[in-house]
């Protein structure tokens, strides 16, 4: 079985090592490397391309939200947990306008955390779905408006169904009993779907259908 490798940024030592040891007891999760500032997070994302990152906002040298930004330019398909102790509209819609594929505060459970990272990794949400549709909801006063971005990309009418059940909060066991197909079926359409985009989550896919006006404000209720 492969792992779910995952990079921890955060430049608080202690909490490292208990990330760390919190996740090592998980046979599907590893930590395969750990910093403590902004730029030794983007070198060493580029260097073991995990498939998570863990990413606190407030670091030396370069903050998260610079971090994130730079990852999610050489690395799109490494997904970005932001996991800190800051609660405020602003970052948040900083950070996911950054790439960041969710949002977690640092007084999470450990269970939470773990169920966040098997999450992302299996195209599932890690926002609540209130706070999803208010940030969301920040970028639709411009929509509908035309592809701007100077990139194609086909999507399919199942594709697109499935990416806007995504955006209206479902889970994949959710969209699979909407639409009589399987959960695996489901995920390998939204893998499908991230490919096409060049992002690495559910949110990015979101966040992109909204600007290139695919999504509208209803499909987030």
């Amino acid at each position: 079985m492969n792992k779910i490798t995952v990079v921890i940024a955060d430049d608080h030592e202690l909490f490292r090592e208990g990330t760390r040891n919190l996740i090592d007891k998980e046979k599907d999760i590893e930590i395969i490397g750990e910093v403590g500032d902004g730029k030794e997070a983007v070198e060493l994302v580029n260097r073991l391309r995990p498939n998570i990152v863990l990413m606190d906002i407030a670091m030396p040298v370069i903050n998260g939200i610079e971090a994130t930004k730079q990852i999610k330019a050489s690395q799109p398909s490494t997904a970005v947990i932001i996991l800190t102790a800051y609660d405020n509209d602003q970052y948040i819609v900083a950070l996911l306008e950054a790439g960041a594929a969710g949002y977690l505060l640092k007084n999470v459970s450990g269970e939470e955390l773990v169920t966040a990272i098997r999450s992302v990794f299996a195209g599932e949400a890690v926002l609540h779905p209130t706070i999803a549709q208010k940030v969301f909801s920040h970028f639709s006063p411009s929509i509908p408006k035309p592809d701007d971005t100077g990139q194609e990309i086909e999507i399919s009418e199942r594709e697109m169904e499935i990416l806007r059940l995504a955006a209206g909060g479902m889970s994949n066991q959710n969209i699979a009993d909407s639409l009589f197909l399987s959960r695996r079926t489901v995920q390998a359409h939204l893998g499908n779907i991230f490919r096409k985009m060049d992002v690495g989550s559910r949110t990015e896919a979101v966040l992109q259908a909204i600007k290139r006006g695919w999504l509208n404000i209803d499909d987030l209720a």
